[in-house]
């Protein structure tokens, strides 16, 4: 049996010698230590126009999303939950390209802000980490908990209809190919095998899917230049992770707001049109209960 080490809660702010940048230097070195997901270190110390430096730049593997990330020993304070913000809206504007989230990390997200914080949230990707340094034996050790997670945003649905920008076919087809278009009628052809009054919707950011002529997003489509992203509404299960792994798909991160996200080409249409035409299948049946 182990021997049990009682560990030590350590001020970083109070710390002689541990300050902040070797806080940086650590996340900077590894950034899977926030929990937040397989990110790379993008850029540190980042030069902002008129408003300092931010901390950290990461960036999702997969995604490339992109996390503007601010370090305050202590106790969080107006001015960095301000500044956090506006990094994160500085870099959203310069690479529109991407999705980004503000993420601040303190050693204590007070009660007081953790509501200011969580009002910020219904309208900004934000996230606050709480940071603990313990003292373990002779070594020191970071613990990072997320305190205030992003907000779960989803997709269009009946509701928010109307308030989707519209567009056409020959806008998605001149800003990809109608081959990469292509593939969302194929998806909608295994579709409507189960659903023939189902029918694409041309928005400005996406395309999405109507039943009868009403939003019905039990799958929605994000052409790229090379493939289309797409995201099928559906329970996370082993079952489907061991199908899509052995299918050769080239999947995304598990979306929060409860999808597979998987890039798709034309030949892996078909390739594997079994698969994808029983997850189709699962998600109209899920979607519609």
């Amino acid at each position: 049996m182990e021997n049990y080490v009682k560990p030590e809660m350590v001020s970083l702010k109070a710390h002689p010698e541990l300050d902040e940048k070797w806080v940086q230097g650590l996340i900077a070195n590894d950034p899977s230590i926030l929990g937040l997901g397989n990110l790379s270190l993008k850029d540190q110390e980042r030069i902002q126009p008129r408003a300092g430096r931010l901390d950290l730049l990461l960036q999702d593997v997969e995604t490339k999303r992109r996390y503007e990330v601010e370090l305050q020993l202590g106790d969080t304070d107006e001015s960095h939950i301000i500044r956090t913000i506006e990094y994160w809206d500085i870099e959203r504007k310069r690479y529109p390209q991407y999705d980004h989230c503000a993420v601040i990390i303190a050693e204590d997200v007070t009660s007081r802000f953790l509501n200011v914080i969580s009002l910020f949230n219904g309208s900004i990707p934000l996230i606050a980490i709480q940071m603990r340094a313990l003292r373990v034996g002779g070594a020191m050790t970071l613990v990072f908990t997320t305190v205030v997670d992003e907000m779960t945003r989803g997709f269009i649905d009946e509701d928010e209809e109307e308030e989707a920008a519209p567009a056409t076919r020959g806008d998605w087809e001149t800003r990809t190919s109608k081959d990469i278009i292509g593939v969302a009628d194929d998806l909608l052809a295994l579709a409507k095998k189960y659903e023939p009054s189902l029918a694409l919707k041309y928005n400005k950011n996406f395309i999405g899917v109507t039943k009868n002529g009403r939003a019905f997003n039990f799958i929605s489509l994000f052409p790229k230049q090379k493939f289309m992203k797409v995201a099928i509404r559906l329970p996370k299960a082993a079952e489907w992770d061991e199908l899509i792994e052995k299918g050769d798909l080239d999947a995304l991160e598990y979306a929060r707001w409860g999808a597979y996200q998987l890039r798709l080409t034309k030949p892996d249409l078909s390739r594997e049109a079994p698969l994808l035409e029983s997850m189709v299948r699962s998600a109209l049946g899920w979607r519609s209960t």
